[in-house]
């Protein structure tokens, strides 16, 4: 077997939550990417839904994938389910510009199945911290018109993990996975949210040891969710489009030598938010990925409910 044959094989999916978001799902070198936030977070999320205080929000996400690409395993299949609890607290204290500052913890459980990949089935996942900056709304005559926030968010390597397992529920490395997120007003119903990402991930000196190798880095990587919703019943529900997508900028390496191939991905699908009162709010959205370049293809349904102390 040839390096780029072994190299094409080589990374096991690491599953880990980046925020605020996090579901990306890859198996094998171009396929060793980190999960991230793909679809958790969709509309109206450039600001807290009711102003400062403690939230506690949880997620459930289910991601079905038996599509490969670039892969040479025609018949291989993954099923995932993520439960992500989030606390954030909000301040009303200003520090920068007059945004103010706030702290964003999310703690995993994952469950694995793959065919015929060998997981390491159900566990915690990796620890995700991110210190924040919230800006108030942008007033206009008739409501708000802009809303956003800064966050650094950073993947603590604290999840289950084995390097005898291609997927594990934590990744063992490192990666710090800043955004922004915004939303705009474009009519009082009508409003458009974007949450862009910059990913780095550390080097992993304990990778899946099936091939042989001592060291293995992911490369950079872009991202970004983004939302258009519609509201159909005052201050109650929004309905309309949420989407994602994934771009590798740089090579990945292993054992020091750069792997051919770069990730990327996109999806799209229906999406609503019901606002279930002032401190209670849900959010169902459905993605149907495509253009998938060395990492799966899928379907993804999240549930997402969010409360407001």
């Amino acid at each position: 077997m040839t390096l780029k044959q072994s190299l094409g094989r080589m990374f096991g999916k690491l599953v880990t939550i980046v925020t605020v978001g996090l579901m990306g799902m890859g198996t094998g070198l171009c396929y060793d990417q980190p999960s991230v936030n793909l679809g958790f977070t969709s509309f109206l999320d450039g600001g807290p839904p009711a102003g400062p205080g403690l939230y506690l929000t949880q997620y459930v996400q289910s991601y079905h994938a038996d599509t490969f690409a670039d892969f040479p395993a025609p018949d291989a299949e993954v099923d995932v389910w993520v439960g992500l609890t989030q606390m954030i607290y909000q301040s009303d204290t200003p520090v920068v510009f007059g945004g103010k500052w706030g702290l964003d913890v999310i703690i995993p459980l994952v469950s694995l199945d793959s065919d015929p990949l060998p997981d390491n089935n159900v566990g915690l996942g990796d620890l995700l911290v991110g210190p924040y900056i919230q800006w108030d709304p942008v007033m206009g005559e008739q409501g708000p018109v802009f809303m956003h926030r800064v966050e650094l968010q950073v993947l603590i390597p604290t999840g289950k993990y084995d390097n005898d397992s291609a997927l594990n529920p934590g990744s063992n490395v490192w990666s710090f996975n800043p955004y922004w997120a915004a939303t705009w007003f474009v009519t009082p119903k009508l409003t458009a949210s974007w949450r862009l990402h910059y990913l780095w991930n550390a080097e992993n000196n304990d990778p899946f040891k099936g091939f042989g190798l001592e060291d293995a880095q992911a490369g950079e990587a872009v991202h970004a969710n983004f939302a258009l919703g519609y509201e159909v019943l005052p201050r109650q529900l929004r309905v309309g489009i949420n989407g994602y997508a994934f771009k590798q900028i740089s090579h990945s390496e292993a054992n020091g030598q750069s792997v051919p191939g770069l990730e990327q991905v996109v999806a799209i699908g229906p999406g609503l938010v019901w606002h279930l009162g002032p401190d209670h709010h849900l959010f169902i959205n459905t993605y149907f990925e495509s253009g998938a370049e060395h990492r799966t293809e899928g379907e993804r349904f999240n549930l997402r409910y969010v409360h407001h102390f």
